[in-house]
């Protein structure tokens, strides 16, 4: 529930704060007073999105506050919790605009952003506009009103999912289908290279090792014979043979040496280690450099084989088993093509048929709550002087969508006897008005804690109708709040507290201001809304009885 609006420095508003109180609140005031600047003011500590230049001139910042009370359980509570805000049984809100537009907020004393404060919004208050009708003109929103008063939500998130699913499937299949067209279009020649590549087998760092086999081999005639050599010097009949018979001659008369002889035979053993592995070494480059003159030429066949299909394919050498493995995945992709494509035509029909599922049970749930909120409108309609008034609401097939295959719209007989049409077609300013307000009442039925506020809502009505619209909503706001702008005496007088907005002009400077009005002044503001300007004794009678009416 509002309890209390705290305007500085915004429009023609220097410093204004209000008290709002539970029941049917009533804000009269002349045209131009500076009504819409408090709903404006309301909007915007709430977030929504409206005029920019709100901050009075002269002034470097306009600022509104707004607290309410916040019961336990109310659903506020669980949108403070997810944007991580601190809780009470009170809820403040503050934003600020300064000269040069930018905005900040704050929720009990916390930093926050426009997006939180609109959320909080939609949990604490709804506001119908004089211009609210529009919305109703339009079949186009039809649609949305019905669901939202069926609370179907969670059928339609199921809808649009499987709207979204059937959509990837069908766009998963036209892509697999483009594909193999692409690879049918150059199936000979991947037949043909994947062939190719098969039977020549090329291996990463393949083409390095055969050039380096290639150079070595025929180099190798030149060099074996010195190596040879090498290796027999080194062999018994030379180095080996003859450091074999130093080291036998020293340990023979080690002994008698007195120790002198330890370090040479000690470093005869290591040479002769040494030795070993450098013959190891020389017989192993012997065994390489021994072939059969046959490998040279196969050594060569190969390389140039592998070099000539890397031109072929323009490709490195190195890259030719890679391209053999892609050309063999798309070979492997058309011959198991058409088994994938069987297999996402029946991931296309299940997700149709999901679809068709979701759609059709959205459907007969629509059909469902239009009965309901066309007999819910019509109970509503009758206390508005409008109970012979027929509202009936029309569902039609429409081109399949996220939101399902429906398309609503409201129709309305407003007399006995007349033709049903559309809603934007038949009814009159004041009947538009009524069926909002039925409307409203139905789509806000048991959403407790809702402050409910009503601009001009009983425009283009008067006498007794415009008494049946202001009773309605003095009902609605038992248990709960209303707030009502209205230029109407008789919805002004059913009010359970009442305020004027009033202009004046002080030193070329305009200002707005609201008061409370005492019982005495608020004889005076409805005989002025009855009478006009010039308050006679016959429009304060009036206004007393219309005031002694409501009780």
């Amino acid at each position: 529930m509002l309890r209390g609006l705290d305007i500085s420095n915004m429009l023609i508003i220097d410093r204004l704060e209000l008290a709002f109180q539970p029941g049917l609140n009533v804000l009269t005031g002349e045209t131009g007073a500076g009504k819409s600047i408090l709903l404006d003011s309301l909007g915007f500590v709430l977030g929504w999105r409206g005029r920019a230049d709100l901050v009075r001139q002269g002034a470097d910042q306009g600022e509104v506050t707004a607290w309410f009370d916040l019961p336990i359980g109310h659903a506020a509570h669980a949108v403070l919790e997810d944007a991580g805000l601190p809780a009470s049984d009170e809820l403040i809100l503050r934003r600020i605009n300064t000269s040069d537009g930018r905005k900040t907020a704050w929720v009990n004393d916390r930093r926050c952003s426009g997006e939180v404060l609109r959320n909080l919004s939609e949990t604490l208050l709804e506001l119908h506009g004089q211009h609210d009708d529009r919305g109703l003109l339009d079949p186009r929103g039809h649609r949305a009103i019905l669901d939202e008063f069926a609370s179907l939500d969670g059928a339609k998130v199921k809808t649009r999912k499987t709207w979204t699913a059937m959509g990837n499937a069908r766009k998963a299949l036209k892509a697999a289908n483009e594909a193999m067209d692409a690879i049918r279009a150059e199936e000979e020649f991947l037949r043909h290279a994947v062939a190719e590549l098969g039977k020549l087998s090329p291996q990463p760092g393949e083409d390095e090792e055969l050039d380096t086999r290639r150079r070595m081999m025929q180099g190798a005639e030149k060099i074996r014979d010195d190596v040879i050599k090498a290796l027999e010097a080194l062999g018994q009949d030379g180095a080996e043979g003859r450091m074999g018979n130093a080291l036998r001659w020293l340990d023979g008369v080690a002994d008698k040496a007195e120790g002198h002889l330890e370090a040479p035979i000690s470093s005869l053993g290591r040479a002769m280690v040494e030795l070993d592995e450098a013959m190891d070494g020389i017989v192993s480059c012997v065994d390489t450099l021994s072939f059969n003159p046959s490998d040279l030429e196969d050594t060569e066949e190969r390389l140039f084989a592998i070099r000539a299909i890397a031109r072929k394919y323009d490709v490195a050498p190195d890259d030719l088993a890679d391209l053999a493995k892609t050309l063999g995945a798309k070979l492997a992709a058309l011959d198991a093509g058409d088994a994938d494509l069987a297999d996402l035509r029946a991931a296309l029909t299940a997700a149709e048929a999901g679809y068709d599922d979701a759609a059709t049970a959205l459907t007969n749930a629509r059909r469902k709550s239009a009965s309901k909120l066309d007999k819910a409108v019509t109970a509503e309609l009758a206390p508005l002087k409008m109970d012979r008034a027929v509202f009936e609401t029309v569902i039609e097939p429409e081109t399949a969508g996220p939101e399902g295959r429906d398309i609503v719209a409201f129709c309305v007989a407003t007399n006995p006897g007349a033709p049903s049409g559309q809603l934007n077609k038949i009814a009159s300013g004041g009947e538009l008005s009524r069926f909002l307000l039925a409307l409203k009442v139905c789509l806000t039925d048991g959403r407790a804690g809702l402050t409910m506020i009503f601009d001009e809502i009983d425009r283009g009505v008067g006498g007794a109708t415009a008494d049946a619209v202001g009773r309605r909503l003095a009902a609605l706001a038992e248990g709960g709040q209303v707030l009502v702008v209205t230029h109407s005496p008789q919805v002004a007088a059913l009010g359970a507290h009442h305020w004027r907005v009033e202009k004046s002009v002080s030193k070329g400077i305009t200002t707005s201001r609201v008061v409370p009005l005492s019982p005495d002044d608020r004889v005076d503001e409805i005989a002025r809304m009855v009478a006009g300007d010039t308050i006679t004794e016959e429009a304060r009678n009036a206004a007393r009885a219309l005031i002694s009416k409501a009780v």
